[in-house]
């Protein structure tokens, strides 16, 4: 059973992700402001020590980079820890859940669930399983073996059970009296079946109608007050930035083309393989690991330059360097069965040549000796001007990646939001374009919004409305028209185009008349043949129902019972979010981390 192994250490690391409190984490302790004792959160009264925060967000890094064959970004960690701290401030809402509701766990119930339910990573597990499906038995087996003693999973069973099935019986209190009728299944199952085609006229205001349309403070203050709780931002940031460019040059695309071409010569020759090479040289870490194996499947999978010359290729040829954006590649079809191909792969991506690497990254040490890490904003502006480099000015909104001189740069709003304070000047960061250096120039918070904040998005939003209604005569002029006659000639007497749509359910975005709005309900409850003008937020359209097509009530029976089991399923999933949003909104969270991170940075310079 000793191929069980790597599924316990799975099985440890979900079911204790946050559990111990690693003493010299981070180099906190003794450090001052923030020690072992430091509370980053309280919930409701209960604190969540710092240190549970900083080992599960640690533990989540590493599982991410493991999965991911990459250092994370600051981009990335910053929503890390975000995911982290949302989910210890859920569990000790649940905690305090179980407690009110006097939710327990019995060792008689988690003796019978650690032998009969196992959790999901021992179900794959291939050494616990008989002719493909999982072998209880076996199972039960490996629980009395000696490794299951040594490697104390037993123990660990026990701590995850009962984190588990309180959960469980909780979330089963919430559900139980979730039921879909055969009506409300009927009528999901219409809104998916049954389809329209209709043709119309559209009125849409035109920009000088919008911009001429009059409306005043008071009524975008009225409407911001009728609205409350919808009117919140991200949080947004201005700042300056700077590079050292390490973008290839021609010639060392030429180098690293050269060097695909002696590798095909290497493979075609016989002297190896291509999973062999690809196993030595890809740049492709997940896939150099399997030979450079992509998979089988039909067309779709790749970027069309890729899939072009995949699809040309013979079985086992090699194909020529082929660029792509991730960089170059060696193609291999190993089979090919109608429009299903298996692939292999081996990837290139052009780099700097030494020399001129050195030349960068002395310039880049060059420029974060000047003004890295400072919080003199000037010191920002003496590196820029002593290497004679451009300075940009980016504006991000929290999550969002940046761009910079047309192309993404991750890790910006990860140090922008991170509570840096406005003239902050950031540590030297880089990816395979460049280095990059910061000054943090402004940020606006996010969340809820002050009404002179949003004001001008409001008074936009109803000049729109105020310029549709607008046309509200000239729409029903129309429509008369096209009762008395047809749509066709109507249009044709007003020079208006008319445009037919394509077949649509309830549920689709049809171009030209929106998603889930009154022209597609209209659709679904105009008479065919009969013309009407309907309104939406944004335009009038007169229409006409050409055909509509509507679901067998046979069908419907016929599949009845798997759609109840899978809607019902994604009910009570809902009906459990719910829930614990609702929990969390009306919790009292004292959120320390900006606090927390402040000193954290005053420690490092001190």
């Amino acid at each position: 059973m000793r191929g069980v192994a790597k599924y316990i250490w799975v099985f440890l690391f979900i079911a204790f992700v946050g559990g111990f409190l690693l003493a010299d984490m981070s180099g906190l302790i003794g450090q001052g402001a923030v020690t072992t004792s430091t509370v980053v959160a309280k919930v409701n009264g209960d604190e969540i020590p710092y240190l549970s925060w900083e080992n599960l967000t640690r533990q989540l890094v590493q599982q991410q980079e493991q999965q991911a064959g990459r250092s994370i970004t600051a981009d990335e960690r910053l929503q890390i820890e975000q995911q982290a701290f949302d989910q210890l401030v859920t569990d000790v809402l649940l905690q305090q859940e179980y407690e009110r509701r006097g939710i327990r766990v019995t060792d008689e119930e988690i003796i019978g669930a650690a032998q009969t339910n196992p959790p999901p990573q021992f179900l794959q597990a291939p050494e616990l399983q008989t002719e493909g499906r999982f072998d209880v038995a076996k199972y039960q087996r490996f629980l009395q073996s000696p490794m299951a003693r040594q490697q104390g999973l037993l123990a660990q069973l026990e701590e995850y059970y009962r984190s588990e099935l309180p959960r469980t019986k909780l979330f089963a209190q919430l559900v139980t009296e979730t039921w879909v009728s055969d009506d409300a299944l009927f009528s999901v199952f219409k809104d998916e079946r049954d389809s329209a085609r209709v043709s119309y006229v559209a009125f849409r205001p035109s920009p000088a109608q919008i911009a001429a349309a009059n409306v005043t403070d008071a009524e975008a203050r009225k409407y911001f007050q009728q609205y409350t709780g919808r009117w919140t931002r991200p949080a947004r940031a201005v700042v300056s930035m700077v590079s050292v460019n390490r973008t290839p040059t021609a010639a060392d695309t030429a180098a690293t083309v050269a060097k695909l071409a002696a590798l095909r010569a290497e493979i075609t020759s016989g002297k190896a393989t291509f999973a062999a090479v690809a196993t030595r040289e890809s740049q492709d870490s997940v896939s150099a690991t399997q030979g450079g194996d992509l998979g089988r499947g039909p067309r779709g999978r790749f970027v069309p330059a890729f899939e072009n010359a995949a699809f040309a290729l013979r079985v086992n040829e090699v194909s020529p360097p082929i660029r792509t954006d991730f960089g170059y590649h060696l193609i291999q079809v190993t089979e090919r069965k109608g429009d299903t191909l298996a692939v292999r792969h081996i990837l290139f991506r052009p780099t700097q040549s030494d020399s001129t690497a050195t030349a960068s990254d002395r310039a880049a040490d060059r420029m974060a000796g000047i003004a890295a890490g400072a919080s003199d904003p000037k010191k920002f502006d003496e590196a820029a001007q002593a290497m004679g480099l451009l300075v940009t000015e980016v504006a991000l909104q929290d999550g969002q990646t940046a761009t910079y001189q047309g192309r993404p740069v991750r890790g910006v709003a990860g140090w922008a939001f991170s509570g840096v304070a406005v003239g902050d000047i950031s540590d030297l960061l880089d990816d395979e374009n460049g280095y990059y250096l910061m000054r943090l120039d402004s940020v606006t918070a996010g969340g809820e919004q002050a009404f002179e904040v949003v004001k001008e998005d409001i008074l936009q939003a109803l000049r729109e409305r105020r310029s549709v209604e607008g046309l509200v005569a000239q729409a029903e002029i129309f429509a008369a028209d096209a009762k008395n006659s047809t749509l066709e000639a109507a249009a044709t007497k007003s020079a208006l185009p008319v445009d037919t749509s394509r077949a649509f359910t309830r549920l689709s975005f049809v171009d030209g008349l929106g998603y889930s709005n009154e022209s597609v309900g209209a659709a679904f409850g105009l008479p065919v043949g009969e013309t009407a003008m309907v309104r939406t937020i944004d335009a009038i359209f007169v229409m006409r129902v050409n055909f509509r097509t509507e679901a067998a009530r046979e069908a419907f029976e016929a599949q009845k019972a798997t759609q109840r089991r899978q809607l019902m399923g994604a009910a009570r999933e809902e009906k459990i979010r719910q829930w614990l949003d609702n929990l969390r909104r009306e919790a009292k969270v004292d959120d320390r981390r900006k606090e927390i991170n402040s000193a954290l940075r005053r420690q490092v310079v001190e």
